[in-house]
């Protein structure tokens, strides 16, 4: 009767064992079928996984294939193809992270076992497949129920990405979504940021380390915790010598080898050409303009705006194209390959020359304002004066402006403004820890000088370097096409052309003496001229260009209109205010440093004007081009107008104000230009070219009541004309460039400037 009843228990014990591991079974089926068919849970659509929507960051790329950095919202993530990925990448995430990854189809079981039963002290069950499939989809849980689906969830939708993608497609997606931290999203932006080296050429420790990240990049990270990175990294490396990846004597050596970091953060107001990266951003995504959206003060803006969304294919490139889906292009996310013209080495060179300079200057700034109660601002400034435009920038500030939101009252955020406050500023020799007042940090801004500068090739248009300010991110606004000041004698060649053209020679002679003009309104204009100790003598016009005669501009002036120097100003490509007047020959208008280099190309380039040329093309992420840009070109003037001003400019910096590209930078090269100093010294330029080139460079205050008093560093000669000469011996030093000093215009034998004199 006993054994009776054991067997009856054993056999009811059985059958409620095997019924509950029946259900089980048949419950996990269905779950798992309810899962695949989107019941339960959340599935991507077949579509979605098919084409994952990877989010890439858009790259600039400058002509000598050198990345020149990245647009991104949240995540710098760059695509890289599987070909580009070095094989020690793969070997240690392989047997790191998925030892089978070739054997399962998405889910490894003898893994989930091993998880289970060992209580997870053999490591994880999640195979790399897994991992994508989190990656790319799994939502964050709000609750037990959808954290207890998360796995099943994963199991899924990694079968599915099995069996629609390869397992080289299924790594490089792994590769390429896995967030490294520091803005380091995807394997490409990581070997940059980390070893600043590109994937292909990964060294195996190097390898290792990355992938070693990928078990907790913030635990593992070679910044912060370097002593936990190498243990993690040699344990990737046993990996790789267990599986046979690489030998035992491979591994020993390896993980007797330091950690090297060669670390580079990424920040869009770090690295090269900041100010050109923020200014090709601001031209791709523009918008259509629309003349409501622009204040009274601002409506010439808005025609500069129209013309360029109807006439210039790259300005508001990403909202005039759409993609194959119909939607806009997305430059921060949708992995555009930018390729403009701009030459990593030339822009290294025109930052280091800018920086040389900048510094050079600053000190003497800083000496002629020592201990001045009006400094940074000019002598001939009354205290009410200054007062009223520090106020106008304190109220130009974000803080004030934030601070007027907030409701304070005038006299609050005046308060505010007056009261010392720990703070950094910036400084050449770094950033200085201090205390003062917001307002005294505006005062202190204001000291140091800004400048643009640019360089393009003349005949193809290519620009080579960009500068807008001495340092972006202090001094954000860009004076190269944003910024536009007084041209002063820079707007000369352009009244010289007007008499070229018009029959006149550089031989043909005048008198050098004071000289009155009237206005439309019978107004008396008589301009002062610094050689008058020339007086009476007679010059050649070649003679006043040399010397930037005033008298003998006006004289030119005398003998034309205003409307017709405003009317070829314009073909040269000068697109702001110019008032018809007699003191236009004199450079009052405001010029941007793009529209005058760009202007001067038309000296070198026979008569033709060639307008700058930043992108070639652009292309998606699959290498798809969506659009090429070419140089537009316009006639200005004949070629033998051309070869007379080549002539007098050459001889400005021959004999001129630009003779000190000679005797103190020794440039012996043929070379054109002119300076330019306007009104109390406020702005200083020069534009010069050679054959091949066409540089120009302004330096000057933020407020044009901020300037030298001395015209011996107030001047455009000293201001604005050695940071083309430093760029120009670096240019001429580097022979991989191609540009020779022995180069010579292309002016023909038969041209000779003294003919109409003979």
């Amino acid at each position: 009767m006993k054994k009776y009843k054991d067997w009856s228990f054993k056999g009811k014990f059985a059958l409620w064992f095997w019924s509950i591991f029946v259900a089980g079974c048949l419950f996990l089926v269905f779950l798992f079928w309810s899962i695949s068919k989107g019941w339960v849970g959340y599935l991507p659509p077949l579509e979605e996984l098919q084409n994952p929507k990877n989010r890439f960051a858009s790259e600039i790329f400058t002509s000598d294939m050198q990345s020149l950095g990245r647009y991104y919202r949240k995540e710098n993530r760059v695509g890289v193809q599987y070909k580009d990925l070095s094989p020690y990448l793969i070997d240690a995430l392989i047997s790191t992270e998925d030892v089978r990854f070739y054997d399962h189809t998405g889910v490894d079981t003898k893994s989930i076992f091993r998880a289970v039963f060992l209580l997870g002290r053999s490591g994880g069950g999640s195979t790399l497949t897994q991992q994508l499939a989190k990656q790319l989809w799994s939502p964050r849980a709000n609750n037990s129920f959808e954290r207890a689906l998360q796995k099943p969830i994963e199991w899924v939708i990694a079968t599915k990405l099995e069996r629609l993608y390869s397992k080289d497609e299924i790594l490089l997606m792994y590769l390429n979504q896995f967030d490294f931290l520091y803005n380091a999203v995807g394997i490409k932006s990581a070997t940059q940021v980390y070893f600043s080296t590109t994937p292909t050429d990964l060294k195996i420790e190097e390898a290792a380390t990355l992938i070693g990240m990928c078990k907790n990049p913030a635990l593992f990270n070679p910044i912060r915790h370097p002593k936990r990175t190498t243990d993690r990294r040699n344990t990737v490396l046993n990996q790789m010598c267990k599986y046979e990846y690489i030998t035992e004597a491979e591994c020993d050596s390896l993980k007797d080898l330091p950690l090297e970091v060669h670390y580079r953060s990424v920040d869009h107001k770090q690295g090269s050409a900041p100010y050109f990266r923020e200014y090709l951003r601001q031209v791709l995504t523009a918008k259509e303009p629309v003349e409501s959206n622009y204040s009274e003060w601002n409506k010439q803006q808005y025609e500069f705006d129209k013309i360029q969304w109807e006439n210039n294919p790259l300005y508001g490139f990403c909202n005039k194209n759409k993609k194959p889906n119909g939607s806009r292009y997305d430059l921060y996310q949708d992995g555009l390959k930018i390729y403009t013209t701009i030459d990593s080495r030339m822009q290294k060179y025109a930052e280091e020359a800018v920086a040389e300079h900048m510094q050079e200057m600053q000190k003497k700034f800083f000496k002629e304002k020592s201990k001045k109660s009006y400094a940074p601002f000019s002598r001939d400034l009354k205290p009410d004066e200054i007062q009223a435009i520090m106020k106008r920038s304190m109220k130009q500030s974000e803080r004030y402006r934030l601070m007027k939101k907030a409701g304070m009252s005038e006299q609050q955020i005046t308060e505010v403004f007056d009261t010392p406050v720990e703070m950094r500023v910036f400084s050449y020799d770094g950033m200085i820890d201090t205390v003062m007042s917001p307002m005294d940090s505006i005062r202190w801004q204001k000291y140091f000088l800004r400048c643009g500068f640019m360089s393009m090739d003349p005949h193809s248009g290519h620009v080579k370097a960009y500068i807008g300010g001495p340092n972006f991110a202090n001094f954000q606004y860009d004076m190269a096409t944003l910024g536009r000041r007084q041209v002063g004698s820079t707007v000369k060649p352009y009244l010289y052309t007007l008499a070229m053209d018009e029959g006149m020679w550089p031989c043909d002679k005048t008198v050098n003496d004071s000289i009155t003009l009237f206005d439309a309104n019978g107004n008396a204009w008589t301009p002062r001229d610094d050689h008058a100790s020339n007086r009476g003598d007679t010059v050649t016009l070649q003679w006043g260009l040399e010397k930037s005669s005033n008298w003998i501009s006006a004289y030119l002036m005398s003998l034309f209109t205003p409307e017709q120097l405003v009317r070829l100003m314009r073909s040269f490509g000068i697109k702001g205010q110019l008032d018809p007047v007699v003191s236009l020959c004199l450079g009052p208008c405001e010029v941007s440093v793009e529209e005058m280099v760009d202007a001067y190309t038309t000296f070198p380039n026979k008569g033709i004007r060639v307008e700058p040329l930043y992108v070639t093309r652009i292309e998606d992420n699959n290498g798809n081009v969506l659009g090429t840009f070419s140089p537009k070109t316009h006639e200005v003037l004949s070629e033998q107008t051309a070869y007379k001003m080549i002539h007098m400019l050459c001889s400005v910096c021959d004999h001129g104000t630009g003779v000190r590209l000679r005797f103190r930078y020794g440039i012996k090269s043929p070379m054109g230009g002119k300076t330019g100093t306007t009104q109390n010294n406020s702005d200083g330029w020069f534009v010069g070219f050679t054959p091949s080139l066409v540089s120009g460079a302004w330096v000057g205050g933020e407020d044009r009541a901020i300037h030298f008093d001395s015209m011996a560093d107030g001047q455009g000669a000293s201001m604005a004309l050695p940071i083309f000469a430093l760029y120009m011996q670096k240019i001429y030093a580097d022979e991989e460039l191609g540009y020779d000093v022995a180069e010579q215009f292309d002016v023909p034998d038969w041209f000779d400037p003294y003919a109409g004199c003979k």
